[in-house]
């Protein structure tokens, strides 16, 4: 009962954000779960054994984020003042994956989200196919699965996935597509939406067994325990962080070439 309330709260949050939320709201909503997923991504991180990432991977975020114009300069000044902090360390094997992973983190937690921003600002239509198109596949992904789910998908990384319940989570991922769009943005052709649906949930799929990988590492279940019920955030968006960007470029060519 705990995780049906938080996942209909989620849901209700989610839709008032990307349908009616103004757009300072949205943005706060976006840093939030930016900053959040970082935190949660440095926890993994330090499972790893690694320095657990700080305060320059979320500077480093919040450029991605508000400021793409001056992305690389202000990357690379970041850079220049993460790897001078890192000097201090009494181990000198620890800088170099320590400064790594601030910045992967920062392109991890932070990017999708300035994605969903630019995402909304083209459609709010747009932006619900990057994320909602993932959820309907998780749906049709666990039904399928645990009904005729025989073949293991990644049993290392995560045993409980198949083959079978991956290819029902690309098709609820295409139903809900074709239904979406072709009652809200009819103009998109037909073949388009189904071939962003379904790269979009291939993508999202990625996402889900990536952080799976590093949940594994760390030797955790849950990235977090925000959510109640769910884990961490990390756990919740984990396939819209790898949806978000794959959505935009896809729907940007669409737009250019009118295909």
């Amino acid at each position: 009962m705990k995780r049906i309330v938080t996942a209909i709260a989620l849901l209700a949050v989610a839709v008032y954000l990307i349908f009616w939320g103004p757009s300072w709201l949205f943005l706060t909503a976006a840093t939030y779960l930016g900053i959040t997923c970082y935190f949660e991504y440095s926890g993994l991180v330090a499972g790893h054994g690694i320095q657990r990432p700080g305060i320059w991977g979320v500077l480093a975020g919040l450029l991605i984020l508000f400021s793409p114009g001056v992305v690389l300069p202000g990357l690379s000044l970041v850079m220049i003042l993460a790897l001078a902090a890192a000097l201090r360390y009494a181990d000198l094997r620890d800088v170099l994956p320590h400064v790594a992973c601030v910045f992967l983190g920062a392109l991890y937690a932070f990017a999708p989200w300035h994605f969903a921003v630019l995402l909304r600002q083209m459609s709010v239509h747009w932006l619900l196919l990057a994320l909602a198109s993932n959820w309907a596949g998780d749906s049709a992904a666990y039904y399928v699965g645990r009904s005729f789910g025989k073949h293991r998908l990644a049993p290392v990384v995560s045993p409980k996935k198949s083959w079978e319940g991956a290819a029902g989570s690309v098709a609820g991922s295409v139903i809900f597509g074709v239904i979406y769009m072709g009652y809200f943005m009819p103009s998109v052709r037909l073949w388009t939406v189904v071939l962003i649906a379904v790269v979009a949930n291939i993508a999202g799929q990625f996402g889900d067994l990536a952080e799976s990988a590093m949940k594994r590492g760390a030797g955790v279940k849950d990235s977090g325990n925000l959510l109640p019920g769910h884990g961490g955030m990390l756990d919740r968006v984990d396939s819209s962080l790898f949806a978000l960007p794959v959505v935009y470029m896809l729907a940007q060519v669409s737009a250019v070439t009118g295909l």
